[in-house]
């Protein structure tokens, strides 16, 4: 499996949400991740479904939603309507988690579990055979443009490695504070792909930093044998 890199919209411009799509797209992006906020989980508000349904008109990237919100069993129907192609939800805000993802997959979507920073490994670990994406943030999550946690990093490298020797089909995404000078940790430690949001969209030139993106993890992938 190739590592991703994931744009994040939540720091594209939303007055040319279109066009910045357009930009990563041109840049070679497989897949766009949408972080959804409620105010209540996580010190923000971003976007519902509607937002979801819009970007699904506009690009046929598969759409790798992230659900920072409180009860999402809630809302799980409405982002799959909406066209989310993963679904991922956080432990903490989870009272059921097993159910949860079940229920997730029940709507034809790949399930995705997430933990924040402080989480340990052994809260979702027992899950992760119903997960098809296993999200470890490398931030508090809430805000962008923050900067990488390092201790996150030895905790890649052992969900890899629970991953691997349980042989999972699970694959490790990490969302926060990634760019070109911590990549290639990243993906030593086992990461397949890297959501990168600030360090895209805020680039003059956002087609080209993915494009040097997906280089450098393209290289580094290769020579660590993570992929």
């Amino acid at each position: 499996m190739d590592v991703r890199i994931a744009p994040s919209i939540l720091a594209a411009n939303f007055a040319a949400l279109g066009e910045d799509i357009r930009k990563v797209e041109e840049g070679g992006a497989q897949l766009l991740h949408v972080d959804v906020m409620d105010g209540h989980f996580v010190p923000n508000i971003t976007i519902g479904p509607p937002v979801v349904k819009s970007l699904r008109k506009v690009t046929k990237l598969p759409l790798d939603v992230h659900l920072m919100i409180t009860d999402p069993d809630r809302y799980i129907p409405e982002f799959a309507a909406a066209g989310a192609d993963i679904l991922t939800v956080h432990a903490e805000a989870t009272v059921h988690l097993d159910r949860t993802l079940n229920f997730i997959r029940s709507h034809n979507v790949l399930a995705g579990v997430s933990i924040n920073p402080a989480t340990p490994l052994s809260t979702i670990e027992h899950a992760l055979d119903q997960a098809d994406l296993l999200l470890l943030m490398s931030v508090n999550p809430g805000f962008g443009g923050q900067k990488y946690i390092p201790y996150v990093t030895e905790k890649i490298r052992r969900a890899r490695e629970i991953i691997d020797r349980r042989k999972l089909e699970c694959v490790i995404e990490v969302d926060g504070g990634i760019d070109t000078p911590n990549m290639a940790e990243v993906i030593t430690a086992g990461a397949r792909v890297l959501v990168a949001g600030s360090a895209i969209f805020h680039d003059p030139d956002p087609a080209r930093k993915l494009k040097e993106m997906l280089a450098i993890a393209s290289r580094v992938g290769y020579d660590s044998r993570v992929v």
